[in-house]
């Protein structure tokens, strides 16, 4: 359900009370006549202030919680804390809960979740969840292993290998509670490149998405069992997180495939609403993001970006679209994209790949930044700073999200890069801010750099 606040001088003035009330909402932004904020995620999740639970973040909208960093780096960038080189295959990001770190990897045999010391870097457990995927299943040339990032919620660790099983785990030894297949239970389809979405908690429920006529899914968090199901989708699942968001008295959940933006009633659901141009038939990636009453979301391969306002419409939701733009505007790979101060930061691979700033309202395109040979990248956000973690050559700049130019306040480069083979991939798992501290992975290798201000 949505928290409506009200407006503060700032958004980052709001940061700290949500934080500590453990409530994932975000404040509105006055635009013109747009409103902008994140949703409220349906979680029972009591996590400390600065840490990073699930996919993208508290809010699944790729900030940080609250904490204080630095706000420029040194030559050479950040110290290095500690380095963990046994994480396995795949591009699962991290998730840190009260000083932990989950994560996911795979061998010749097995996919696993994984959990280490978040201080030290030390192995705490590590259990299989799957057999592992193979180029039988789908296809590897990229890079296989999982894709899919835990979710710590309360006393469980909820899991999607790259094949499609979803399991629950304890939280203190990985012990299994329980699985399910999406494919084998739910007539899902392994997407081309696998599955690669993360569960999204909301209360009871742990909302995911098999594909085809049971598109979309809620299984009880306790036994597995089913809860809720989509109606009126039959479509093969692509590689996006669900969102959860609210209009009026309706509460919806949001995702994205090759159809582009789907949203369905959170208690009976039906479709409530759906815009097929952000939306791709080769792979659509990145995780919406719900902006108050608007909805912004991209791909790559053409589709480019839509902003949607949403409107109460009875028992229902309408949904207008404010713009759609591609060409040399934000076509998002699968670096995901961040909203701050209406402005909307990532990397588009139009004109072949470069940083790119994109004003919400209007749409516009405000300044683009090529860093070669990087061609893709990831982002994330905190203490008023902007992560980019370039694909091809490991590094990630500082940035001050400048509506005006690029403006870098510092850069490091990971110390070594992976050696198991990843095929035509890159680095791609998503950075994470958490406990003053960034954590970078590539494959097995995961980074801990201490960014305490």
């Amino acid at each position: 359900m949505l928290r409506r606040l009200r407006i503060l001088p700032s958004f980052e003035s709001v940061r700290p009370i949500l934080a500590k009330l453990n409530r994932f909402a975000a404040t509105s932004l006055m635009l013109g006549t747009i409103t902008l904020a994140t949703s409220t995620l349906g979680t029972s999740l009591l996590a400390g202030d600065a840490d990073w639970p699930q996919w993208r973040g508290p809010a699944r909208d790729g900030k940080a919680a609250d904490q204080s960093l630095l706000q420029t780096w040194p030559e050479g960038g950040p110290e290095l804390k500690w380095t963990f080189s046994t994480a396995g295959r795949g591009y699962s990001s991290t998730t840190i809960v009260d000083g932990k770190l989950f994560s996911m990897g795979s061998d010749e045999q097995n996919c696993y979740a994984i959990c280490i010391d978040a201080k030290s870097g030390q192995s705490i457990w590590q259990v299989p969840i799957s057999r592992a995927g193979t180029g039988d299943d789908y296809n590897t040339g990229w890079g296989g292993g999982p894709r899919s990032t835990p979710t710590v919620d309360g006393d469980q660790v909820f899991v999607m290998s790259d094949v499609g099983v979803v399991s629950a785990l304890r939280r203190e030894d990985g012990a299994k509670l329980w699985s399910v297949d999406l494919v084998a239970d739910y007539g899902g389809e392994i997407p081309k490149w696998g599955y690669s979405e993360s569960a999204l908690i909301d209360g009871d429920r742990v909302v995911v998405t098999p594909g085809r006529s049971n598109f979309m899914i809620a299984l009880d968090r306790q036994t597995g069992k089913l809860l809720w199901q989509s109606k009126g989708v039959d479509s093969v699942a692509h590689y996006v997180s669900a969102m959860k968001g609210s209009i009026g008295d309706v509460d919806y959940y949001v995702t994205a495939g090759s159809i582009g933006v789907v949203a369905f009633d959170c208690q009976s659901g039906e479709k409530l609403f759906g815009n097929e141009l952000s939306g791709n038939k080769v792979a659509t990636i990145p995780t919406p993001l719900i902006l108050g009453d608007h909805i912004y979301h991209t791909s790559d391969y053409g589709a480019g970006n839509v902003l949607l306002k949403l409107t109460s419409a009875g028992n229902g939701i309408n949904a207008e679209q404010v713009y759609h733009l591609d060409g040399k505007s934000m076509m998002n790979h699968h670096g995901g994209v961040v909203a701050v101060d209406g402005t909307i930061y990532g990397l588009t691979k139009a004109s072949g790949g470069v940083w790119m700033a994109q004003d919400i309202k209007s749409g516009d395109t405000l300044w683009q930044e090529k860093l070669r040979p990087n061609t893709s990248g990831s982002i994330c956000f905190a203490d008023g700073c902007l992560y980019c973690y370039n694909d091809k050559d490991g590094t990630v700049v500082l940035l001050e999200p400048n509506k005006d130019r690029w403006s870098p306040l510092g850069q490091l480069t990971i110390p070594r890069e992976t050696d198991l083979p990843r095929g035509s991939g890159a680095i791609w798992a998503h950075p994470v801010v958490a406990d003053q501290t960034l954590f970078i992975r590539d494959q097995n290798l995961i980074f801990a750099f201490d960014i305490a201000r």
